[in-house]
């Protein structure tokens, strides 16, 4: 009897077997949200969009992508540490949510044990523009002139405590300036109040920024990082401007509700590296935007988001910046 249930078992096991494959490979079987915190027309959402049109090729279900601005980042972050674990819910961020915010504030909605981490999918370099008026022909100038010029000059940014705001407001401490910050929901809407001359200084992404520089309509003063941009390769790094020690760079990642299943989050990953670092989409969605390829898998991502967090409180610290 006992060898009898010993052969049911292992035929049980034989049967079950390949119906638990069927079922972990079932992923995704319906549509699947990735949850980006800015405005439509951005760069992140031009490539989250990007990105989500590749997947839903890939997995046969669409991929809907769902804007939700407001609060650096914030809103989004909890919408998705709010959300059912089940795979089905991504976040596309900055490290904003992922790092910063939890140095920014006193207090926020979310910890980043709410989140799986799932893949750093790209990195990016901000650009520091003015409008196209503005009396400075290379950082030292503007440095020079904003020192003789305390408290007259304003800078945009995407949002309180976003990157572009840190940057600028790292920038200004370590340089001793005195610049008003004016906050947007988006690149879109900062870009043109800098270019209509409503603002007179701000860091932007350099796929955001370059269009606008061989008509005149922006001036760009220098780039992060340790070349030049492909697509602005007559503006120079700051290194070459005279500010090695500054950095402005930044990255996109995805995360998920904590909960998600590890094989979710490792599809998700497997597959967008995959997408990110195509020749194709390289070519048409990350170098005109001035992103790089990354698409880490989620223990790469987790590993790299602990030194990142350490990093983000000696950043804020130096600026000085504080939103409560």
């Amino acid at each position: 009897m006992k060898k009898l249930h010993k052969i049911l078992a292992v035929a049980a096991l034989a049967v079950l077997a390949p119906l638990s494959a069927a079922h972990a490979q079932a992923f995704p079987n319906r549509m699947v949200r990735i949850v980006v915190p800015y405005t439509p027309g951005g760069p992140a959402d031009v490539l989250a969009r990007a990105l989500g049109q590749q997947l839903s090729t890939t997995w046969g279900q669409p991929v809907v992508i769902d804007n939700k601005p407001g609060a650096n980042e914030m809103i989004a972050a909890i919408e998705v540490a709010r959300a059912p674990g089940d795979g089905y819910t991504f976040l596309l961020a900055s490290d904003a949510v992922f790092s910063l915010n939890s140095h920014l504030y006193a207090k926020i909605q979310y910890e980043p044990k709410d989140f799986v981490p799932v893949s750093k999918l790209v990195t990016a370099n901000l650009m520091l523009v003015t409008r196209p008026d503005f009396p400075a022909a290379n950082v030292g100038e503007l440095v020079e002139y904003a020192k003789k010029n305390p408290g007259k000059l304003n800078y945009a940014s995407v949002g309180a405590g976003g990157v572009n705001h840190l940057a600028m407001a790292w920038f200004n401490s370590i340089n001793g300036l005195q610049m008003e910050h004016v906050p947007y929901k988006g690149l879109p809407q900062a870009l043109q109040d800098l270019m209509s001359g409503r603002v007179d200084v701000g860091f932007a992404v350099i796929g955001g920024a370059a269009p606008q520089l061989p008509s005149g309509k922006l001036k760009a003063l220098a780039v992060a990082g340790r070349n030049r941009s492909t697509i602005a390769q007559t503006v120079p790094t700051f290194t070459e401007a005279g500010y090695p020690a500054f950095d402005a760079s930044f990255y996109f990642g995805v995360a998920a509700p904590k909960g998600t299943p590890a094989e979710a989050a490792r599809k998700f990953a497997r597959d967008a590296s995959a997408i990110v670092n195509s020749a194709d989409f390289k070519a048409k969605y990350l170098t005109n935007l001035g992103f790089e390829a990354v698409g880490d898998t989620p223990e790469q991502f987790s590993a790299f988001l602990v030194g990142d967090r350490d990093a983000a409180a000696k950043k804020v610290q130096i600026s000085g910046a504080k939103l409560d």
